[in-house]
């Protein structure tokens, strides 16, 4: 009778024969939290080693001159008073 647990299989199969038994209907859940568990790891590594390399930018034409387009103009004779919008446009 001492012969059963000298190996690592005979306890493997009563393991595996027990979660069959008593586990059986949680074993779809179980997979599926198994694979959604993997696939976060996998991203979260591939996201780590992408972490150090430079992200090329997506316009490589050249510098960008730095301007405002469609700015309201202040109208002439209107005072300013420090702030970018004139008086005629504010709200």
């Amino acid at each position: 009778m001492g012969r059963l647990f000298d190996g690592p299989w005979p306890i493997v199969i009563i393991i595996v024969v027990a979660l069959l038994l008593f586990a059986a209907p949680k074993l779809p859940a179980m997979a599926r939290s198994l694979g959604q568990s993997m696939r976060i790891i996998k991203s979260e590594v591939k996201e780590m080693k992408n972490d150090g390399k430079a992200e090329t930018p997506a316009d490589t034409t050249g510098p960008v001159e730095g301007r405002i387009v469609n700015h309201p103009q202040a109208k002439p004779g209107e005072p300013t008073d420090g702030t970018d919008v004139p008086p005629s446009n504010r709200a």
